[in-house]
């Protein structure tokens, strides 16, 4: 549209040309009449690598200006196979991939995996490794809200929420290698129990950081749950309502969030968690500033089942007396033959599985984990295995939320799901 001009009355002093003319001025800006432009809507690539993605993730985005239009998120640029390579291992061979799948709390993975094999094989595990076997998953429950929050924190511009978790994960993280060895890939556990029992002096740490934690939760919340830019960024934003949160399949955290009281340790209780006391957070709105609250509940909650576990931590063995099962010791192995020869057996054999199938949920940090496992009589190996990951389910709610929202806006959804894409390229 071309530019309008106007001459200016003679009156107002107008700058006068060299033919003695007044000079012919542009309208300002708010008089200009407002052209009709056929706009296109643009398609930007977020990813495949972007800070607020655990992974590599790639969210193709269709813009109306700076208004979300659609998302359609690309998955698959690492796919690892790892259910297909669990076919051609045995049983306790297949505990190293399943850390690797959220490696973000990678103990509740290997619980979850073992604990599905030994109810297909009707192993019934000793009280004290069930009872360490919670402490872990609860551990690494707190491990992996820790870091979605400074993560999501530094998505909006909070650095100092991020130093703050932080540096509780690698509290968490000495734990980890105390008694696996390993930060990250943990693989603590074994058809049966576990791979070592808690190292002397463990407990008295654990403890220690349980009474020191709460402190940081509540620097946390002064820094966040009330400060207005915070609010801003995630109240009303990515909103989810409990009938389309339950449609959609989400679960844990992101579905509390939405109203809706499901929680695996409550609806269908393990290893006795129906005899903690514990309550569930459930929130009202569905929006990102819930799932944040919910999460950081559930942080507290989690300190209150540890000190529950931690007083009622049994003695006695922490792998099943079966020799079918259970390798023996590495002092059996050195001094004696017959342990040395059981042992190479089993490893080299493997575990007899009955011929069946198991599926087994857990709560996991994420939401609900399913582990599904199918055999054949005899079989030392699956001849299925199949996950059934939170982040999966929760990647998918991504063009709902963030439709109608602004680009910036989605960044903090993403990141308010708390995905891991190693449990989703498996």
């Amino acid at each position: 549209m071309a530019q309008r001009k106007v001459e200016l009355s003679l009156g107002r002093n107008p700058e006068m040309g060299v033919d003695g003319l007044p000079t012919q001025t542009p309208l300002a800006p708010f008089d200009i009449l407002e052209p009709e432009i056929d706009t296109e809507q643009m398609l930007i690539n977020i990813g495949p690598q972007h800070p607020a993605t655990h992974g590599v993730l790639r969210l193709v985005c269709e813009l109306d200006g700076e208004t979300v239009v659609t998302v359609t998120p690309h998955i698959g640029y690492l796919h690892s196979s790892f259910e297909k390579l669990g076919e051609y291992r045995s049983w306790n061979q297949i505990v190293p991939l399943t850390d690797r799948m959220d490696y973000l709390a990678p103990l509740i993975y290997n619980c979850a995996y073992v604990m599905s094999v030994e109810k297909l094989m009707g192993i019934e595990v000793t009280e004290r490794c069930k009872v360490v076997r919670v402490i872990l998953m609860e551990l690494d429950r707190i491990f992996g809200h820790l870091l979605w929050l400074g993560t999501t924190a530094i998505d909006v511009g909070a650095f100092t929420p991020f130093l703050y978790a932080f540096q509780e994960r690698e509290r968490i993280y000495t734990l980890h290698e105390a008694l696996t060895g390993a930060r990250i890939t943990t693989s603590a556990t074994r058809v049966g129990g576990m791979m070592a029992d808690l190292p002397d002096g463990w407990i008295g740490a654990l403890t220690e950081f349980l009474d020191t934690f709460p402190d940081t939760l509540a620097e946390v919340h002064h820094l966040l749950t009330g400060n207005q830019i915070h609010i801003g960024r995630t109240q009303g934003i990515g909103v989810i309502g409990p009938e389309d949160a339950i449609n959609f399949g989400l679960t844990g955290p992101n579905l509390r969030s939405a109203g809706v009281d499901y929680d695996v340790r409550k609806d269908q209780p393990y290893y006795d968690y129906e005899t903690y006391d514990f309550e569930v957070p459930v929130g009202r709105y569905g929006d990102c500033y819930d799932r944040y609250l919910c999460r950081m509940e559930e942080m507290e909650q989690s300190i209150g089942i540890l000190r529950q576990a931690i007083d009622r931590l049994p003695g006695g063995p922490i792998n099943v007396d079966d020799p079918d099962i259970s390798l023996p010791s590495k002092t059996d192995c050195m001094s004696d033959m017959e342990s040395m020869i059981h042992h190479f057996k089993l490893i080299t054999e493997g575990i007899p599985a009955p011929e069946g199938d198991c599926y087994l949920p857990i709560e996991g940090s994420k939401g609900e984990l399913g582990m599904y496992v199918v055999a054949q009589e005899g079989g030392t190996k699956p001849i299925r295995w199949r996950v059934r990951p939170p982040s999966f389910v929760n990647l998918s709610t991504i063009p709902k939320l963030a439709e109608g929202h602004l680009v910036s806006d989605l960044i903090m959804i993403n990141a308010s799901l708390d995905i891991v894409l190693g449990e989703i390229d498996r």
